[in-house]
């Protein structure tokens, strides 16, 4: 007999960017182990970011329930459209260059909406999961966040019926970069790390995303916590014929702090220098890129050599992962982000481009890069060795010899990783 398992999580089909994707892979390959997954979610969320293809992975033979949720950035969007949206995509702007709006709302969001905007989906949902899962046998709930209000919605669980309940962490909590942009109040601060403390040390078995953040909760409980990156799946695309320009692109958000203005000073200098490569170079921009990015590009006069493609679906993405020259992965450089691995980076492995990424020293992305052998990880003030690596590259493509070498990359595909996830759940009794 099958094990069941409610997983519940704000993001899903038709949901786009990559909150959708680890646990849509999930619950595809958790029936191969014996695991039935039931999904509940909102049943009017209000999505930053919509991705219709992505519908067409949900099985029919899914069980998802749905129940109705009140979302803030409805209304706020009354007030600034623009704003509302922004925030709620993760674009923040430098506190310089925010308006009074969005500065208030910010501090409204921070202060008044603790953990986030989804805190009053909590309530309503404890009451409507309590009657489903008495009357259809689950003993074991699962919650992904963010938003981490959804761990809320295990806790009371777990605390009014008794059940099993898995705490996955796609991000960090108090110390996610951009919590300190959300002008929280002192008494604000500490009731984050209150609820953050009162979920780890509740939940029967914690799930992060990588080692460091892992590192981060072992000082803050001693319940068992277990390593599931995100990873790969085998995309069914058609041939892709690869750029005829050098193409460097970079898939997903490139937010105001993700500005690697080193780099764009390796390829302004590398363009000044060489006729041939300011011929051959171009920059795919494959998702939203904040105003303070393309400020930058335009300042190095690059702006002639990029292609600002803007979001596409998943499936589209995909492509141009594929047919550019080389990947470009970007962190903000900062302690905080050393333990964020972008879902992108297991798609680029596999993509068999080499990857060029620029991030925080120590970080699990570079780590995992020069395991598997995957490309070429700088940290912020590398220009010389950035610019003979980009130009040590630009020789590999003129001469037809640019690709990947890619080593033990079968760990991260996401049918392993959910063998990994079952065998959590099944360790689960009570």
């Amino acid at each position: 007999m099958r094990k069941k398992a409610l997983i519940i999580t704000y993001y899903w089909p038709p949901a786009g960017g990559p909150g959708v994707q680890r646990w849509l892979k999930f619950v595809k390959y958790l029936p191969e182990f014996n695991i039935e997954p039931i999904v509940y979610i909102p049943e009017n969320p209000n999505y930053p970011l919509i991705d219709e293809s992505l519908i067409d992975e949900v099985s029919d033979e899914l069980t998802i329930i749905k129940h109705p949720i009140k979302e803030p950035y409805k209304l706020a969007s009354l007030f600034s459209k623009k704003s509302s949206k922004t925030i709620s995509k993760g674009v923040i702007l430098e506190n310089s260059k925010q308006s009074f709006i969005e500065k208030v709302m910010l501090y409204i969001r921070g202060n008044f909406f603790i953990p986030d905007a989804r805190k009053n989906w909590v309530k309503p949902s404890v009451i409507y999961l309590s009657k489903y899962i008495s009357e259809n046998n689950i003993d074991t709930v699962i919650t992904t966040g963010p938003p981490h209000s959804l761990h809320l919605i295990g806790l009371n669980l777990k605390e009014k019926l008794g059940v099993k309940w898995l705490a996955d962490f796609r991000d960090p909590w108090t110390t996610i970069g951009y919590h300190k942009q959300l002008k929280l109040t002192k008494k604000s601060q500490q009731k984050h790390k209150a609820l953050e403390k009162q979920v780890i040390n509740t939940a029967d078995q914690i799930i992060v995303t990588s080692l460091v953040t892992k590192k981060e909760f072992e000082n803050l409980t001693a319940k068992p916590i277990e390593v599931i990156t995100n990873g790969y799946d085998n995309e069914l695309v058609e041939k892709i014929i690869l750029d005829s320009k050098f193409s460097i692109a970079h898939i997903g958000s490139l937010l105001s702090k993700r500005n690697p203005k080193v780099l764009w000073q390796v390829l302004s200098d590398l363009i000044k220098a060489d006729k041939d490569f300011a011929k051959d170079f171009q920059l795919n921009l494959v998702g939203i890129v904040s105003e303070d990015v393309l400020n930058s590009v335009k300042n190095y006069m690059l702006s002639n050599y990029i292609n600002n493609v803007g979001y596409l679906s998943h499936k589209e993405s995909i492509k141009y992962q594929k047919k550019s020259q080389l990947l470009l992965l970007i962190e903000i450089d900062s302690e905080d982000t050393k333990c964020i691995i972008p879902g992108k980076l297991f798609e680029y492995m596999v993509s068999n481009r080499p990857i060029v990424a620029i991030g925080p020293k120590g970080s699990d992305i570079e780590i995992i890069i020069k395991e598997t052998n995957t490309g070429n990880y700088f940290y912020y003030n590398d220009y010389e060795s950035l610019k003979t690596t980009i130009l040590t590259h630009y020789k590999a493509f003129k001469n037809g010899t640019l690709q990947s070498h890619a080593i033990g990359l079968q760990k991260y595909s996401r049918k392993k990783l959910t063998q990994a996830l079952a065998e959590l759940i099944k360790k689960q009794k009570n």
